[in-house]
């Protein structure tokens, strides 16, 4: 069975449910953008911290070694 449409207004109104199948796609489509999106986020937030406690873990031993040494 092949579904065709008048015109595209027709296909966009889908025969008065055209507004709650295109909010399923909307809502789908930013569903899977965020399940991009967000680890993105979380991965930048984690390399920072790694790298701030780098940066601790750094001057710690640098002072360290400084009381050592006096």
């Amino acid at each position: 069975m092949i579904f065709r449409f008048d015109s595209f207004q027709h296909f966009l109104q889908m025969d008065g449910h055209g507004a709650y199948v295109w909010s399923a796609y909307l809502i789908a489509i930013l569903v899977m953008v965020w399940l991009v999106v967000s680890p993105l986020f979380r991965q930048s937030g984690v390399r920072q911290a790694v790298a701030r406690e780098l940066r601790r873990e750094t001057v710690r031993q640098g002072s360290s070694g400084q009381a050592g040494k006096e």
